[in-house]
Formats: structure tokens, C-alpha cells, sequence
């Protein structure tokens, strides 16, 4: 694979690009189809003891249909930290992270990949929790999981101005 070039702004610390992945309010993933590449934007919990991310979805659709016929992503989190105004430049962090997606079939996984979106995007997720995550919602949601080989990471938080 080919390294990063501004060497300067590389992230290699593995805890620095978890954090980007769980703070991250969105996820992008870019995958293939017959028609060629596909990108779609997620809400997702990153499970950090098992280096997966997961995210709820229809049954069908292009995305699914995409991913059942080549399970393999290229995906992005990334944190605005904004654009510095006067300088034309916009400060940031952001992980990228290829990985395999499998559609979670075991009632068990599918309440635990819930149960961390639910915690990673609510105010109240024990409510939330106890209202939505029955065993009739969980046995009809579709999750995919992410299980992720590979992370790189990227970061530029001040303004370096070269002339």
C-alpha cells in the first residue's frame, strides 16, 4: 500500500484513530456494484474489543446488493475541526479503514451492535433502549458489521502556512 506523503500529518497511534472512529458523527464507505464505484454515509458504532463497526440498513437495496456480491469497503470517519478562515486551509482529522462487511444473522450480536449505535448517538440510550430494542425490532433490523483489517490516519489541526 502506498504511505502518505505529508508525513507530517500522518496519525500511526492506533488509540488516536479509535477515537476519530468513535467520535466520528458519520462514516462513509465507498464499495463496487456492476454499475462501478458506490459511496454511502452511515451512522454506526465503532466496538472497539472486537475492531468492528457496525450500521443498520434496509434489507435490499443497491448498498446491500453491492455488498453481497463483494463484501469488501473502503471507509472514512472524519472530525471537522473547521476552516481556517484567511489561511484557505481546513483542519481536521479522519480515519480510513478497509475491512469486510458481513450481515449480522445472531440475535445476540444484533441486540449488542444496537446497543452500542444506541450509546454512541443518544442523550438517553437506556430509554431509548428500553423502548426500541425489543426482540421483534431486533429480529427485523438489518446490521452489518465491518470487521476491520486495516486503519490509516490523518490529521491537520493548525493552520501551516508554506509559501
Amino acid at each position: 500500500m502506498r504511505g502518505i506523503r505529508r508525513k507530517e500529518k500522518e496519525v500511526t497511534d492506533k488509540t488516536e484513530m479509535i477515537r476519530v472512529l468513535t467520535a466520528a458523527r458519520y462514516v462513509t464507505i465507498a464499495m463496487c456494484d456492476e454499475e462501478g464505484p458506490y459511496l454511502v454515509t452511515l451512522t454506526h458504532g465503532y466496538d472497539e474489543a472486537r475492531n468492528v463497526m457496525y450500521f443498520h440498513c434496509a434489507h435490499e437495496g443497491r448498498k446491500v446488493d453491492a455488498l453481497k456480491r463483494d463484501c469488501r469497503v473502503w471507509g472514512q470517519a472524519m472530525v471537522d475541526l473547521g476552516y481556517a478562515e484567511g489561511s484557505c486551509d481546513h483542519l481536521y482529522e479522519t480515519t480510513q479503514f478497509r475491512g469486510k462487511v458481513t450481515f449480522v444473522q445472531d440475535m445476540d450480536e444484533k441486540r449488542h451492535a444496537l446497543m452500542i449505535m444506541i450509546r454512541k448517538n443518544e442523550r438517553d440510550p437506556e430509554t431509548v433502549a428500553k423502548e426500541q430494542v425489543t426482540d421483534g425490532s431486533v429480529r427485523r433490523v438489518n446490521i452489518g458489521r465491518i470487521d476491520i483489517d486495516l486503519m490509516t490516519g490523518k490529521r491537520s489541526a493548525k493552520v501551516v502556512v508554506s509559501l
